[in-house]
């Protein structure tokens, strides 16, 4: 029996140690613009809340707290304009990682069956589907696809890697063609709250699912809108009968969130100002780096939502990685993200003020 590692390709970001060291042996230090993960501190209003669950010897729900199952759907209600939920239409979940790379697997899904997500995409989304030894496809317009054996169409937007948003009108039409085929929508959504030049909607919206979550799921994530990455803080949210059985799986596997993480997260997701706050951190790095990267020569394409900025010299997306590296600037290759990122980097908005104002004296 092979071994299941085999079944994945090779860990993408170990390509990158080369460049990593090469820009960490710049004078004044390297500016990792790469991974993309927080570097701001935790709210102090979630810190107290995490230390005064710190107390919990007893084993977490999978399901949650009723109070952690009240602050999700309020949130959704609140923000992202949802109606009609209730405990029955939300699940939280360890980090979005974890479900994105094991869905497939939960759903019972394998060979014959086919999971579906962007061309360009956050590349777990192809894991989770080889380690269910299903097939996988990228697409352009979901629409196009043949969906016979479609079982699992991924949605992201905003976009992981691009920061493209699809318009209300787009996820309209996909949602009803999936309903009409019977294909399962999965909308990743975690970086819906960080909307630059575009407002991001949720395929929970009622214009979007006309007042019903059949067959629909959104995923959330606390771990950029909250920087608590380091937390694995997320739920999902739609259609109670998916998320009915994939709670029972996930409490057979013992896939909880700490106690401590659920009371933090009741904190997060029940105050605004913070997100704000962080908001305005990331906007005027954003505005920064994009200046920079533009007088440096890059074109930017999309980004006008997320954590990234989609950059290109128009030459393979190493050559830039290398050119960057001896700037002592790392960023993440575009095609980590799939062929048809070969002449674009990602570039994150995830480094200190300080760091951002060395990669822009730099560029310049």
């Amino acid at each position: 029996m092979s071994a299941v590692s085999d079944r994945l390709p090779v860990f993408p970001w170990d390509k990158l140690e080369p460049y990593k060291k090469t820009a960490a042996a710049h004078p004044d230090g390297i500016v990792d613009l790469s991974v993309g993960t927080p570097v701001d501190p935790v709210p102090d209003l979630i810190q107290k809340a995490l230390v005064d669950a710190a107390d919990s010897p007893g084993y977490p729900t999978v399901w949650g707290t009723p109070a952690l199952r009240d602050t999700i759907t309020g949130w959704l209600e609140r923000r992202l304009g949802a109606r009609d939920v209730t405990h029955r239409h939300v699940l939280p979940i360890v980090g979005s990682k974890e479900l994105v790379a094991w869905l497939p697997t939960q759903l019972g899904l394998g060979p014959g069956d086919k999971v579906a997500f962007p061309r360009l995409a956050y590349p777990t989304y192809e894991v989770g589907a080889r380690l269910a030894r299903a097939e996988h496809i990228a697409y352009d317009d979901p629409t196009e696809l043949d969906p016979a054996g479609l079982k699992l169409l991924w949605l992201n937007s905003p976009s992981n890697p691009t920061g493209r948003v699809l318009s209300k009108e787009e996820l309209t039409r996909i949602v009803a063609w999936a309903r009409e085929h019977g294909v399962l929508v999965f909308s990743d959504e975690c970086y819906i709250e960080l909307g630059w030049e575009a407002a991001p909607v949720s395929v929970l919206h009622p214009d979007v699912n006309g007042g019903s979550f059949e067959g629909i799921v959104s995923v959330h994530s606390l771990s950029k809108r909250s920087n608590l990455a380091g937390y694995r803080a997320a739920f999902l949210a739609g259609d109670p009968d998916v998320l009915g059985p994939l709670l029972e799986i996930r409490k057979h596997g013992g896939m909880m969130t700490s106690a401590p993480t659920q009371a933090a997260v009741v904190a997060a997701l029940g105050d605004d100002e913070h997100v704000r706050v962080q908001r305005e951190r990331y906007a005027a790095r954003r505005e920064a780096l994009r200046g920079a990267l533009l007088a440096h020569g890059f074109r930017i394409e999309h980004s006008e939502a997320s954590l990234y900025l989609w950059a290109t010299r128009d030459e393979s997306c190493w050559q830039t990685v290398a050119h960057l590296a001896d700037l002592g600037i790392l960023v993440a290759p575009g095609d980590f993200y799939g062929p048809a990122g070969e002449q674009f980097v990602r570039v994150a908005l995830t480094a200190t003020d300080e760091r951002v104002r060395a990669a822009v004296a730099r560029l310049s």
